[in-house]
C-alpha cells in the first residue's frame, strides 16, 4: 500500500525538528537514532503514525545521558 511520503522522507522531517530541540546532540547521532526508532515500527500494520511514534521514540533517547 503506497504512502503519501516515503520512509526517507517520514526520517528527515524527525531529524529536522528534533536537530532543533537538541542542538547539542551531533546531527548525525539524530538521524542514527531516528533511524534506529523508525525501523522498530516500520513493521507494524498501521504506517499512519510512524513520523509521530518516531520523533517520540527518539525524542525518548535523546533525552537520556547515554544516547545507546
Amino acid at each position: 500500500m503506497p504512502t503519501d511520503i516515503d520512509d526517507e522522507e517520514i526520517i528527515r522531517r524527525v531529524v529536522e525538528r528534533l536537530d532543533e530541540k537538541f542542538p547539542d546532540v551531533p546531527r548525525a547521532e539524530i538521524e542514527d537514532v531516528a533511524r534506529a526508532e523508525f525501523a522498530a515500527f516500520s513493521d507494524r500494520p498501521v504506517r499512519d503514525f510512524l513520523t509521530i511514534l518516531t520523533e517520540r521514540a527518539a525524542k525518548k533517547r535523546l533525552r537520556t545521558p547515554v544516547h545507546g
